[in-house]
Order: structure tokens, then C-alpha cells, then sequence
């Protein structure tokens, strides 16, 4: 580690060598790409700097934005020694160390930006660590992380830093990275239109990403040959999609797929869906989960929602890839076609906060058996009416707790299957009344 805010310099024979990714690296906050809302004139950080004041920031974001970049770059500009560590290859040791050295530093009178990357890799222990030193000025602390810090950093070190967001590079910030690439190296990207656009969209937003598979291309052309899409693909072997199945990125798919679904999209829920399938997700995971969806958002409003969804994992089980995705999608279609109803979910939300709330209330004793003298003695079983040899096999009895009352929890909208159980629970409530059932 060194205070220094770049290496020395490299003879310019060897650092053609280095990746394009690395000598295109900015010089200053004002050329830092797709951060505007950060980096510009009016953006967070060039306020803080204008204000002569910086505090402890956790920088969060996916992989490719710029944020080791960006933390070298605040450091220059603030007049602050710079520290990097990575959370990867570091423990308690390592942090030891790197106090040490920014409390002398303090003490010449020189303050120090520690720079932690994938600083949620940190256990709780060793990010309270850093609490003492960031409290009394010691450091300047910026974290940075592809994960949600509202999960993966502890809460008393999230109040004491900012969190700044960056972004995935739109179209337009990664058009500009390849510019910049085509001056740096002095020719154009041997692609056509097509190609190049279908380049940008296999960076998936990752700055880093688009450079090195710029170089992979020039790497492959020989004089005078330009490529076209399907020349692309074939050279680069296409790029994985970024996404992480224990991560953020699993879990925002898996949200845009159960919403699509809800909201009755079946388009944007079979491109969720291929998203998933695409990047890797385990099938049986997401057949899984259609059945969630079946018995949350679906219901009783269509019963054979559930039995498809089930349908179609079996058939997933059974004839495994790539066969079984088209009974996974198969399913996801019926869902986002089906009539929605939440009324059992939410019924079975009411019916178990009650059961929480009013403890162990013992039944009403014309429901329960009497196999004893004793019982029978006690009213067990006495006045009970068997439905069956009732007019429309209905008595109308009370059947919760006397402490309680009649409570009423499932209530179905006029939808799908549904509407004719509303006219059901209508009709027998009609009935309970009129039979003197409460």
C-alpha cells in the first residue's frame, strides 16, 4: 500500500501492454463516465470537495461503474493520503496496520482516505473495527459494494457514512468509453452498426466490460475486416449476464418476475423469466416459485392455477433441460393470464395474527367429542347439529371460541371462480341467520 495516488510511471513500451480498461482509467473527477449525479459540477461529491469537508461514504454499485476510480481520484482532489484494502484479502491484522499508519499520518497533520472494496465481506466484528477510528477523525472511510448495504453492513456503521448510489452505464457512457477507446488506440472499432450496438448491450452496463471486450475484438481482426453481428458473437462468445443467484441481482429478477406476473403481464413476465433462465437460475427454484405465486396472487380465484404450476415442475423434474423450461413458461403464461385474487392470502394473514393474539381459547363444547362420562357431563358435544341431516346440509352453528364471536376473515372479490364462491358464503350467511346462528 502506498500513499502515493498513482504508480510510477511505466516506460510507454510496457504500458501499451497494459489493458485498455487500465490506461483509459480518468485523471480527474470531471472525467469519470456515467456518474454525472456524483462526479459533475453539480453532483454530490464535487460538493463536498467544493466545501472543503468530506465524511465517511459507502459507495454502492454494481461491478464496472468506477468506483475504485472515483475514491483515488476524491482522495487527489481533497489533498488526502490514500489506503486501499481489499475486504477479500485482508483480516484484523491487515486493519491494524493501516490504523497505525493514518494515526501518524494524523499526527503530521495529514488525514487519510481509506479506500475498503467489498467491504461487505467484512464480518460484523471486524466492520465495527473501523467505528474508532472513523469517530475521531482517523480515517476517512469509503466503503464500496456490489450488495445492499441495508443488509450486508452493520447498522452502526451505516450511521455513521453516506451512502452514494452508482449506476450501471447507459448506452450513451459506454458509446463514449468506446470512443475514447477508438483515440486511444488510433482506429476504429472494426464493427458494423449492428454489432457495436449489440456489444454495448452484452456490457451489461459494466464499464470495465466494454473495454475488454473492445480489446477482445481488436485482438481478433485482421486488416481491413469489420464484423458483424453474428462475426461478434462468435469471437467474443458472448459475455454472461451479471447476476450473482445469492445476491442483489437474483433477487431483483425474481421481484420484476412475481410482479409481472401479478400485474398481468405475460410478456414482461416470460422476459423475466428467460432472464433467469438465461444467467443460470436453478428451474426447479423458479418452478418453486410459480407455485408461490399460484397460491398468493392467483388463489381460489382459478383452483387449477396450483395444479398447473405443480404440473409444471414435475414436468421440469421430468424431462429436465431445455424441455422442461417450456412447461416453467407454460405456467408463468397461465399465471399472468389467470383472474388475480389475494383473499386467501390475506384471510390466512388475518386468521393467524388472531390466533396470536387471543392464546389458547378452547373451542365451543358443542364441536368437541365427548369419548368420556366426564366430558359429556361437562357439555361436551351437547347440542351439536350434524350438517349432513340438515336442509341444505347447513345447521348454521357457531363453531368459533364464545370468548371470541364470529369472526370474518376470507372475503372473495366477484372474480374467476370466486364470484360463485362470494354467492355461496352469501347464501349461507343468509341461512345462519335465519336458523339463529350468530
Amino acid at each position: 500500500m502506498s500513499d502515493d495516488l498513482f504508480a510510477p510511471k511505466v516506460p510507454e513500451e510496457v504500458a501499451g501492454r497494459r489493458p485498455l480498461a487500465d490506461r483509459l482509467r480518468p485523471k480527474t473527477l470531471s472525467e469519470v463516465t456515467g456518474q454525472a449525479h456524483l462526479t459533475g459540477d453539480d453532483g454530490v461529491l464535487r460538493r463536498m470537495i467544493d466545501s472543503g469537508s468530506l465524511g465517511s461514504m459507502i459507495f454502492w454499485g454494481p461491478p464496472g461503474t468506477g468506483k475504485t476510480t472515483v475514491a483515488r481520484l476524491l482522495s487527489g482532489e481533497a489533498g488526502l493520503a490514500f489506503e486501499q484494502i481489499s475486504a477479500i484479502f485482508s483480516g484484523v491484522a491487515d486493519l491494524k496496520k493501516v490504523f497505525e499508519s493514518a494515526r501518524l499520518r494524523r499526527m503530521q497533520g495529514r488525514q487519510t482516505l481509506l479506500f475498503v472494496d467489498e467491504i461487505h465481506r467484512f464480518n460484523r466484528a471486524q466492520q465495527d473495527s473501523f467505528l474508532p477510528v472513523m469517530e475521531d477523525g482517523t480515517v476517512i472511510l469509503v466503503g464500496a459494494t456490489t450488495e445492499n448495504p441495508s443488509f450486508e453492513l452493520n447498522a452502526a456503521l451505516l450511521s455513521r457514512a453516506r451512502v452514494l448510489t452508482f449506476r450501471s452505464h447507459d448506452e450513451d457512457s459506454l458509446s463514449e468509453l468506446l470512443e475514447r477507446a477508438e483515440q486511444v488506440e488510433a482506429k476504429p472499432l472494426p464493427l458494423d452498426d449492428g454489432a457495436r450496438a449489440s456489444l454495448i448491450r452484452m456490457a451489461d452496463g459494466d464499464g470495465r466490460a466494454v473495454l475488454t471486450l473492445a480489446e477482445e475484438i481488436w485482438r481478433a481482426a485482421r486488416t481491413g475486416e469489420v464484423f458483424d453481428t453474428v462475426g461478434l458473437t462468435e469471437i467474443v462468445q458472448r459475455r454472461a449476464p451479471v447476476y450473482d443467484k445469492a445476491q442483489d441481482g437474483h433477487y431483483n429478477l425474481i421481484s420484476a418476475l412475481h410482479k409481472s406476473v401479478r400485474g398481468s403481464d405475460p410478456d414482461a413476465a416470460l422476459y423475466y423469466l428467460a432472464r433467469m433462465f438465461d444467467a443460470g437460475e436453478d428451474p426447479l427454484y423458479l418452478g418453486r416459485r410459480l407455485v408461490r405465486m399460484a397460491v398468493e396472487d392467483i388463489g381460489l380465484a382459478d383452483p387449477q392455477a396450483l395444479v398447473v404450476c405443480n404440473a409444471a415442475k414435475d414436468a421440469y423434474d421430468y424431462l429436465g433441460s431445455p424441455e422442461g423450461e417450456l412447461a416453467l413458461a407454460q405456467a408463468c403464461v397461465y399465471l399472468a393470464t389467470a383472474p388475480k385474487s389475494n383473499a386467501v392470502y390475506m384471510a390466512f394473514k388475518a386468521a393467524t395474527r388472531a390466533a396470536k393474539e387471543n392464546g389458547s381459547l378452547l373451542p365451543p363444547k358443542h364441536i368437541l367429542n365427548a369419548p368420556t362420562k366426564l366430558m359429556k357431563a361437562e357439555g361436551y358435544n351437547d347440542g351439536y347439529r350434524y350438517d349432513h341431516d340438515e336442509p341444505d346440509a347447513f345447521s348454521g352453528q357457531n363453531y368459533f371460541p364464545e370468548k371470541m364471536g364470529r369472526q370474518t376473515y376470507y372475503d372473495p372479490p366477484e372474480r374467476g371462480f370466486e364470484r360463485d364462491i362470494r354467492k355461496r358464503l352469501d347464501w349461507w350467511s343468509k341461512l345462519r341467520k335465519e336458523r339463529g346462528g350468530s
